[in-house]
């Protein structure tokens, strides 16, 4: 007996949620990752563990609170916490193997569409992942080519925010990459969960094994979502990722020249700040005793 699949339960609540999730750990993590690219060698790993981390926490958040809306008629659905969690660890280690590829090696073609087949391959492997630790009496199947579609999103979602990442420095433009990733991983499920039907048990009604929906939402709500606040924190306080690059001196030093209207040389941002002020400083005294 064919079920009747609803993905809308609480009507737009459930996407509008996961759609800002998953933008949320798209921009941490992008910024993490362009943080990386501009630090020693030393720190480069750990921005690069929070930015995977941030990334397939924001992503596998926005699975399960978009699974909250899920509902078949007439059926319960509990989930299985192993699997479950195990679709964490899975989003995590696969986007974290494209971040690494892309941070060590740079935005060169090769790394971005390795290390972008990889990460979307991870975005997806979580979803289905996820699906598989459904229980209900029935039996989830699901259109081939539907399946192929949503691959080919994730991983070209995930080549783009890792392009993003490496040659968007601004914050502002970083901002926007979020939001579009945000859009392309949502989709991505949506377009998932289009292609699932479910076959129901001649006896349906409950489901056997694994915990209520509740149950395993509370610490996917809780959990992740304490991380994802913890590393805004952090890169709040990161002056070089809040202000981006440092603007640059001009080759002459911002002297004025003959027919030139005078400009103001705006300050480069923290931690060149002092560096600069002194060296004009420096300069002016020079300028002082030559005159004198």
């Amino acid at each position: 007996m064919q079920g009747t699949v609803d993905g809308f339960s609480y009507g737009l609540v459930t996407p509008v949620a996961a759609f800002l999730m998953a933008c949320l750990g798209g921009a941490l993590g992008l910024r993490c990752t362009t943080r990386s690219l501009r630090t020693g060698r030393s720190f480069k790993p750990g921005w690069l563990a929070l930015g995977a981390t941030a990334i397939g926490s924001g992503i596998w958040t926005m699975h399960f609170i978009a699974m909250m809306g899920f509902s078949v008629e007439g059926v319960a659905v509990n989930y299985d916490r192993p699997t479950t969690f195990a679709s964490l660890a899975v989003a995590v280690i696969m986007v974290g193997i494209g971040i690494f590829i892309v941070g060590y090696r740079g935005a060169t073609a090769m790394a971005l569409v390795t290390g972008g087949t990889i990460t979307g391959l991870g975005v997806a492997s979580m979803h289905y992942l996820g699906m598989a630790g459904m229980r209900l009496e029935g039996r989830l199947l699901y259109d081939t080519g539907t399946v192929a579609l949503s691959v080919v999103i994730a991983v070209v979602a995930a080549t783009l925010a890792l392009w993003a990442a490496a040659a968007i420095h601004g914050f502002m433009a970083s901002l926007g990459a979020s939001l579009v990733m945000g859009i392309a991983v949502t989709g991505m499920h949506y377009t998932g969960m289009a292609a699932v039907s479910v076959h129901l048990h001649p006896v349906a009604g409950s489901a056997a094994g694994g915990d209520s929906a509740a149950t395993v939402l509370a610490p996917v709500l809780v959990g992740p979502g304490v991380f994802l606040l913890l590393a805004a924190v952090v890169v709040m306080f990161d002056p070089l990722l809040v202000l981006g690059e440092p603007v640059r001196l001009p080759a002459d030093g911002g002297r004025a020249r003959p027919g030139v209207p005078a400009q103001r040389t705006p300050a480069p941002s923290y931690p060149r700040a002092a560096a600069w002020a002194a060296d004009r400083s420096m300069r002016r005294g020079h300028q002082g005793s030559g005159k004198g």
